[in-house]
């Protein structure tokens, strides 16, 4: 507040002007907004694909201008076009092709990337370098340039971004991800060198995969590239590139450039196929090629669904995994594939728990087990960590992890990795003594060793390990030296000598003794190398080091190994104690009396640890006798702790010690062999391996028995499972061969196949072929041979031949490449369509067919090919090759005529032979009449010409259909599309190609707008039309003309629906068909007649009914009286008094007329009466008479029936029908509309809503009063559903609306579904648990299932079932109602879906079943009541004992029964238990074998003994006894086993030692210090030997310790001083600590007392709170001034500062 009242008087005008300024500024962009109405809706979009711009307009409110812009864009149809549809901007060039440019008709091309004016539309003329403006801009969505997403609107280039926005500038990667990363690609880049010779070339440069972009390579010197392809389907290519220029190679654009010294090849990708680049030699000078591109990564991790469950029940897991896909086959690939590329990173698996339900009972009690059912989970498992790389500084130590799973037996196995991935893996390596290594630590010199002059001094260097502690491991290299020269500068008196004074002691021998390091001279001594680090950090320990005698050579200054007894003195020592400090960390306080009961001890160290048992091993075997081990381990007398075995002494470690143990025989068990290999590569396969019961009788001799399968009383493992469980790649599995081409002679066979994949679950898929690799031609097609043929061309009259003739009528209405026929039909084609006719011959050898056209001989030449094997081509059809083509095979003759259309749709009349176009003009000027009566038979269907005309069928055969083709292209009925395609075909030709095929039937359905019409067909309607009368001839034709156009397209819809609904697969667009308004009220219903008037004489042929249907409006007679014919809608006026509905059939025998109203049968009475001519009259009618009117027309052969609507004053009108439609078996149903229709799903229902009124109604369609779209309907109203399910049920509405009202009738639709077992049970187990938690359940199946209960017991019932309507459950006790049933105690629950029996009995026992039934189906389920009974067996005896002697027994085998099977042995508790007595068997003399005694004691403990044992051949009689035997009868039978073996073959060792160093070790306790010695092992002629030799003896100690007068030190400590201050946190004091010599009380170093520790040196004092703010030191210290003080000093001082003198006074 204080910055706001200081503030420059100017400064809230400022901020004033501020917010006056916004304000203004928000109110001009708030009316600027405001000016402009809202948005309008955006337009069409200019492009129905390839990218186009639609619009928004806005309109501006303002009297006066407004801001801003009316228009704004945006992209639309952002698909790509089909490959047909041409480029856009060519499309524009093209629409001018009709446009005279100067006078003169040009094809325009376009001219893209302008970069002047890109949205401008300049063309080309072809074939000239004329280039015109056609117009100022391009409409828009046209691209701006060819490479580039930019698009032209309103004249004007717009960026584009990728992602198709206006404004956008995302841009792909280099991968051609739109706004990507680059992650899904990969640079490659390399440099190739040429090694081409005479023998070899060529070579391939680089193989660039599918997909890859951004391709450049440069070769440099003589050689030349080419180019090998392979696409995706196994076809191969090679590109020579021999000159520069733009090529298209597999459909990828190549750009190369060939210069002198070069060639630059570049593809901008990405490729449509593999591309390998080559090199062939064309120079003696080697050429080099660099190439990069970016290679697509095809090879992916992607995540596996979750494996099956680890355990059935009671809680399992379950993982997914990650498996290694191609994107390219969309197949799973080999994990080597994805780990190719660095960039892919494997998911982790994810892990679940499953199958948590407890596990069920199972035969008949609870089974208890003994551990937790849940499967425990694979976890890490690590061995132990390796001995650390270094012993300072920073090492590293390993361990090996691996997966283990955990049984629930316990046992532990290695299973693969990924199914611990759950967690993270354990580390593998860690780092280890990364403290730091020790270093040398240098003391302070000593004094001089003169007064005056020159001498020396020394100082200790001691190696420091990073506790402080004197240790080794330093570097004798770096250590500092301990000796240096020294000058007094006294002038000495004496004589000078020559060098300085040595050191007396102490000074030297201190020196000497802590130096411990020695250099190599070239007299042999011992080196020592550095200690090692102490064996423990805290405690006592001991550190080692090796001692060599070493030589130093001088003529080659290296060092040499020598004999440890070349070397004299005494060796130092390789072993001493050493001591890290207290373990628990407290520091003991310094008593010199006790220091020397403290290291007195330390004598005592080898006896601080001992070896003792431990308990023993688990035993070697379960059963037959087996060794336990007792454990030794090294033993902490004092903490009774495990320590390092290394702590012990080795020569002291007690004997092995064994126990036998499981001295049990051993029971019958499972012999489990290996698993054979698996039986297939892929899919599911299988491996089988050995299990057998076995029983061992002797573990010496290895011998066993195998027994039957029940004495082992395991379960028995598995001996099949299931393996290489995963998908197989797509393969081709071929069908059975076809019967051979022939029926006698030379022929081939052929076979399908189908591209199938077999899963990993054994099910087999058929998957698009493409996927598979190609199929050899030589797979589908082999040669037959039959028995001899007749004279080749003239078989016999018994196998003539036959030609598969096709009677079709072909018409062409769009251009296209080529068309394929069969011979036998008539064929109206377009111009410049090449043509196929092929002769498909039987019987017959197809090189002897012959072809004839209008009667000559055809022979092949340059516009028509006679091919062999029956095929005739026609190439790029013209008028003169219209006519009658005929082939000929043998006796046998079929025609094929062929007629062109012309432009303006009419037939094209054939060229004159004799005379030209100009001669033929000039005829027909000469004689006009004759001229006009030949194009009056070409154009009408009557003329008063020959019989043959009168009957409908022309004179020429070949012109037989031109009339009714003639009709058929002028109708106007065609659906709107068609007719759009004719009118392009006017002014350009389309280019749309159609495949050959093999079948030429099959071809034809892939022909788009090319429609078929079957002979038969036409022929009977030129006859029906002969027999119309003559006034009625010419209506009839046009509207029979009509139908058949419709018919036409109906057929070809059955025929090609499949084309129909994906012409994507195709490439045909798919055709609606709706019948043109003005017919379709009358093709709908026409019916074609094939006989004359009705009730024909004797000699017509019988035929069916059929009402002529007349389309004559309805004629008012009077103003009362309405007559009219059917097929028409008649509206009621308020003057009508008369309607008369006439209904005229035709029949053989005469039919027979009714009529129906609504389908309900006519009541005759005086106002409806039924006229003589069958005529149905309605007087005075009323609005009760409105309704669809049907005649029908009956006789023996069949029926026909039209209908008329009868409306009032023209109001909509609907057929209904209200009845119920029950359908369970049709695959389709009709149905008109208003009843109701029950169906399972599945079907295809079709509702009818025929509507009349006037003017005609308007049918829309709703489901739940909610209005349907379009896709649903049909033509006239009708509505179809496809494969109804359960979401389709409702109420269906057909709304019929014209000017005059509308009418609304509903249709229910329900959807039935037949009683069947649902998936899921949990719903009806649950209902058994809630209605009977302690009683036994069981659930009914189709199969059955059973459930055992003791006498008396009650038990649940369920039928599991699933239906609509809900089914009705009946239960059944065998064939009977459970109702009817005496003797039965029982309750039906849940609405018939429990069954509850009580009281169990023999009589009540017995299958039980469910009959489930609606009005769909039916099923039944089964389960049956078995009062169990339990008994002991005795059954066949055990497998004897023995196989010979006298101790062989055979126990009987004593069961538990249930109905003939085996339970535990508990059930029978309360039986009668039979007594069981063993029996003798096998009692007889065993045969001759080998029996041996123990091996005796070596005859050496070392160096190589003997011990023998004594081996007879003994026989054991029945008797028990055994006799020795001759051993030949023993050597028949088995080896002599050996009775002489060699033993203690090791070395015979000893330790020797040398004798007792100097006591010069460092101190470890007051006047204690250590001396050494070696020790070795040696055999007993004095050769060294590597200690562990010598390991199972007792090793003798190497180290002791000894007295030291150098050692009798200690701390001593002065006084403290006085503390620093009185009071407060900042007093304290110190004293004065040394090492002195006990004897002579002289200060030493400190060293020699370090086996103590170290008395402190200073402490805090007087630690008291001070009681006023004076700090009293003993010294001179300051004191803090006081406030009055403070004021004085500083004048001037204000009251707010007092608050600070506060704080310091608190302070």
């Amino acid at each position: 507040m204080e910055c706001c009242r200081r503030a420059t008087p100017g400064t809230p005008l400022l901020f004033l002007a501020f917010l006056l300024l916004s304000s203004r500024t928000a109110r001009s962009e708030e009316d600027r907004d405001g000016l402009w109405d809202a948005w309008g809706p955006w337009s069409e979009c200019s492009r129905t694909c390839g990218g186009g711009a639609s619009y928004s307009l806005r309109r501006c409110l303002s009297s006066k201008s407004c801001e801003g812009r009316n228009i704004r864009y945006r992209t639309c149809s952002n698909v790509d076009c089909p490959p047909e549809a041409g480029d856009f901007r060519a499309q524009q060039c093209s629409a001018h092709n009709d446009v005279k440019h100067h006078g003169q008709f040009y094809e325009w091309l376009p001219v893209s990337n302008d970069p002047d004016n890109p949205c401008s539309l300049k063309c080309q003329a072809k074939g000239t370098a004329l280039v015109v403006e056609l117009a100022p801009k391009v409409l828009d969505g046209t691209r701006c340039y060819t490479e580039s997403l930019d698009m032209c609107i309103s004249g004007l280039c717009q960026i584009v971004g990728c992602d198709h926005q206006l404004g956008s500038t995302i841009k792909e990667d280099n991968c051609g991800i739109c706004n990507g990363d680059g992650s899904t690609c990969r640079l490659v880049r390399g440099q190739y060198k040429s090694q081409l010779s005479a023998t070899k070339l060529d070579d391939t440069v680089v193989a660039i995969p599918y997909g890859s972009r951004h391709i450049r390579l440069v070769l440099k010197g003589p050689d030349h590239l080419y180019l090998e392809t392979k696409t995706l389907q196994g076809a191969k290519g090679e590109n020579s590139l021999s000159s520069t220029g733009i090529f298209l190679v597999d459909n990828s654009s190549v750009d190369f450039q060939k210069l002198p010294d070069k060639e630059i090849l570049r593809m901008a990708g990405p490729l449509t196929a593999d591309f390998i680049v080559k090199i062939r030699d064309s120079g003696p000078a080697d050429s080099t090629v660099q190439f990069i591109f970016y290679q697509p990564i095809i090879h992916r991790w992607r995540e596996t669904d979750f494996f099956p469950c680890s355990a059935t029940c009671g809680g399992g897991y379950q993982l997914t995994s990650a498996e290694c896909y191609d994107l390219r086959s969309n197949r799973v690939v080999a994990d080597q594939y994805c780990h190719y590329y660095p960039e892919n990173i494997k998911p982790k698996p994810k892990l679940q728990e499953c199958n948590l339900d407890p596990c069920p009972a199972s035969d008949g009690y609870k089974q208890i087990m003994p551990y937790d059912l849940y499967h425990p989970l694979p976890r890490w498992e690590a061995t132990p960590w390796t001995a650390c790389s270094s012993s300072c500084g920073g090492g590293i130590q390993s361990r090996a992890v691996s997966c283990v799973e955990e049984d629930i037996q316990g046992h532990v196995t290695s299973v693969e990795e990924w199914k611990c991935m759950y967690t993270p893996k354990m580390p593998i390596v860690q780092p280890c003594n990364i403290f730091d290594c020790p270093k040398w630590l240098a003391q302070e010199w000593s004094p001089c060793t003169v007064t005056c002059g020159q001498g020396l001094r020394y100082r200790v260097v001691l190696c420091i390990d990073h506790r402080g502690m004197h240790t080794g491991g330093c570097s004798p290299k770096t250590k500092p030296h301990i000796k240096e020269e020294c000058i007094i500068p006294t002038p000495c008196y004496k004589p000078k000598e020559k060098l300085p004074v040595e050191a007396k002691l102490p000074w030297y021998k201190q020196a000497q003794e802590l130096e411990e390091g020695a250099a190599v001279s070239e007299e042999p001594s011992f080196i020592p190398e550095a200690w090692s680090a102490c064996t423990v950090t805290c405690g006592v320990g001991t550190q080692v080091r090796i001692v060599r005698c070493q030589v130093l050579l001088s003529f080659s200054q290296s060092v040499a190994d020598l004999p440890v007894d070349e070397c004299e003195g005494p060796k130092p020592a390789s072993q001493r104690p050493c001591y890290a400090g207290p373990c628990n960390e407290e520091v003991p306080e310094f008593n010199p009396e006790e220091t020397g009961g403290l290291f007195g001890g330390l004598q005592d160290f080898d006896q601080l640890y001992d070896w003792e048992y431990e308990g023993f091993t688990k035993c070697s075997e379960s059963c037959g006798g087996g060794v336990q081990e007792a454990v030794v381990i090294c033993l902490n007398k004092q903490t009774r702790e495990p320590a390092d075995e290394n702590l012990c002494v080795t020569s002291q470690r007690p004997p092995q010690l064994l126990k036998s143990c499981s001295l049990d025989p051993c029971p019958a068990r499972w012999e489990i062999g290996k698993w054979s290999p698996c039986s297939l590569t892929c899919g599911v396969g299988l491996q089988t391996r050995d299990v057998s019961c076995s029983h061992l009788l002797s573990r010496e001799m290895n011998e066993t028995v195998i027994l039957a399968d029940e004495l082992c009383h395991q379960p028995k493992p598995n001996t099949v499972q299931a393996c290489n469980r995963f998908n197989c790649p797509p393969a081709w599995y071929p069908a059975q061969w076809q019967p051979c081409s022939t029926s006698c002679g030379e022929g081939t066979q052929t076979r399908s196949a189908i591209c199938r994949k077999v899963l990993k679950t054994g099910v087999s898929a058929t998957v698009n072929s493409s996927l598979c690799p190609p199929l050899p031609f030589s797979s589908s097609i082999r040669p037959c041979m039959l028995a001899t043929c007749a004279r080749p061309g003239w078989p016999s009259t018994k196998h003539s031949p036959h030609i598969a003739a096709a009677r079709k009528v072909y018409i062409q209405t769009r251009r296209q490449r080529k068309l394929h026929f069969i011979v036998g039909g008539f064929a109206y084609l377009l111009p410049k369509t090449a043509v196929v006719v092929r002769c498909p011959t039987r019987r017959f050898r197809k090189p002897l067919i012959t072809w004839e056209k209008d009667g000559q001989h055809l022979i092949s030449s340059a516009h028509v090919t006679v091919a062999p094997f029956g095929y005739l081509k026609i190439h790029r059809l013209k008028p003169s090759d219209a006519g009658i083509y005929a082939c000929s095979a043998g006796p046998a003759r079929e025609q094929f005529v062929i007629k062109l259309i012309g432009g303006n749709r009419k037939l094209v009349a054939r060229p004159l032979s004799l005379r030209s176009e100009e001669e033929a003009l000039a005829v027909r000027k000469a004689r006009p009449k004759e001229a006009l009566q030949t194009h009056k038979h070409q154009n009408g269907i009557f003329s008063n010409g020959s019989k043959a005309e009168k009957r409908g069928l022309p004179a020429d055969a070949g012109s037989r259909y031109d009339d009714l083709v003639s009709r058929l292209l002028e109708q106007g009925g065609w659906p709107g599309e068609l007719l759009a395609s004719w009118e392009v075909q006017d002014s350009t030709e389309r280019n749309t190609s159609s495949e050959e095929d093999q079948n030429a039937e099959q071809g034809l359905l892939h022909l788009p707008f090319t429609m078929v019409a079957e002979q038969q067909r036409l022929d009977d309607i030129l006859r029906n039309l002969s027999q119309q009368p003559e006034e009625l001839r010419d209506v009839y034709s046009k509207h029979l003309v009509a139908q058949l156009a419709q018919e036409i397209f109906r057929s070809r819809q059955d025929a090609h629906q499949d084309a129909l609904l994906k012409p994507s697969e195709r490439g045909i667009p798919p055709v609606a068909i709706p019948p043109h308004k003005h017919v379709s009220g009358f093709s709908s219903s026409l019916r074609t007649s094939s006989t004359g008037e009705g009730g024909g004489s004797s000699r017509r042929p019988h035929r069916k009914p059929i009402i002529l249907r007349k389309i004559s409006a309805a004629q008012q007679l009077s103003a009362s009286e309405v007559v009219t014919h059917l097929g028409q809608t008649v509206a009621l006026a308020s003057g009508t008094l008369s309607v008369l509905l006439h209904c005229e059939a035709i029949g053989n025998p005469r039919p027979t007329i009714s009529w129906a109203r609504n389908g309900e049968e006519v009541q005759f009475s005086d106002r409806i009466l039924l006229q003589p001519d069958d005529s149905l009259q309605i007087l005075a009618p009323v609005e009760a008479d409105v309704g669809f009117y049907t005649c029908n027309a009956t006789n023996a052969l069949g029926y026909d029936s039209v209908s008329i609507a009868v409306t009032l004053a023209g109001k909509p009108l609907v057929k209904t029908s209200r009845g119920t439609v029950f359908n369970t078996e049709e695959p389709a149903i009709t149905v008109d509309v208003g009843g109701t229709v029950k169906t399972v799903g599945g079907v295809n229902v079709t509702i009818n809503c025929q509507v009349a009124g006037v003017p005609e109604a308007e049918v829309t369609w709703f489901r739940n009063k909610s209005k349907l779209g379009a896709p649903h309907h049909l033509h006239e109203g009708s509505l179809l559903l496809t494969a109804v399910s359960s979401s389709d049920q409702g109420l269906y509405s057909c709304r019929a609306a014209n000017l005059h009202g509308e009418l609304t009738e509903n249709t229910q639709l329900l959807i039935l579904d037949p009683p069947h077992v649902p998936t899921q049970l949990d719903d009806i187990r649950a209902l058994l648990s809630a209605t009977g938690p302690n009683l036994p359940s069981v659930l009914t199946s189709p199969l059955g299932t059973q459930l055992g209960l003791d006498p008396g017991n009650s038990a649940l019932l369920g039928c599991p079932i699933k239906g609509h309507p809900t089914p009705n459950i009946t239960w059944f006790h065998g064939d009977q109602p459970v109702a009817n049933t005496t003797g039965l105690t029982h309750h039906i629950l849940a609405a018939g879906r429990i069954l509850r029996v009580a009281n169990l009995s023999g009589g009540s026992q017995g299958e039980f079943s469910c009959l489930a039934q609606n009005e769909a189906g039916m099923l039944v389920q089964k389960a049956s009541l078995v009062i169990q009974d339990y008994w002991w067996s005795v059954d066949r005896l055990a497998t004897c004992s023995a196989s010979c002697g006298n101790r062989g027994v055979q126990q009987p085998r004593l069961r538990c029964l249930l109905n003939s099977t085996e339970v535990n042995p508990t059930h029978c508790a309360g039986k009668v238990r039979p007594a069981v007595q063993p029996i003798a068997c096998n009692r007889r003399d065993c045969p001759s074998r080998w029996m041996v005694t123990s091996w005796s004691a070596c005859t050496r403990s070392c160096g190589g003994g003997v011990q023998t044992r004594r081996v007879t051949c003994q026989k054991l009689k029945a008797s028990g006894i055994s006799t020795p035997v001759s051993n030949d009868m023993c050597t028949q039978l088995a080896k002599r086993p050996v009775d002489t073996q060699a033993c203690n073959q090791q070395l015979c060792v000893e330790w020797a030692f040398s004798s007792w160093g100097q006591c010069n070790g460092p101190c470890v306790g007051p006047r204690l210090a250590v001396q050494h010695r070696q020790v070795f092992c040696q055999t007993r002629d004095g050769i060294t030997l590597p200690s562990e030799q010598c390991s199972a003896l007792p090793r003798p100690v190497s180290t002791q310790n000894c007295w030291s007068e150098a050692c009798s030190a200690h701390w001593r400590v002065s006084l403290w001083t006085l503390c620093t201050a009185t009071c407060g946190n900042y007093g304290f004091q110190s004293r004065r600590v040394e090492c002195v010599h006990a004897r002579t009380n002289k200060a030493v170093p400190e060293h020699l007392c370090s086996w103590g520790p170290r008395p402190t040196n200073w402490q805090r004092c007087n630690i008291t709170p001070c009681e006023n703010s004076t700090f009293q030191p003993h010294r001179a210290f300051c004191r803090f001034p006081t406030r009055r003080q403070v004021q004085r000093a500083v004048p001037g001082t204000e009251p707010e500062h007092r608050a600070v003198d506060q704080l310091s006074q608190g302070s």
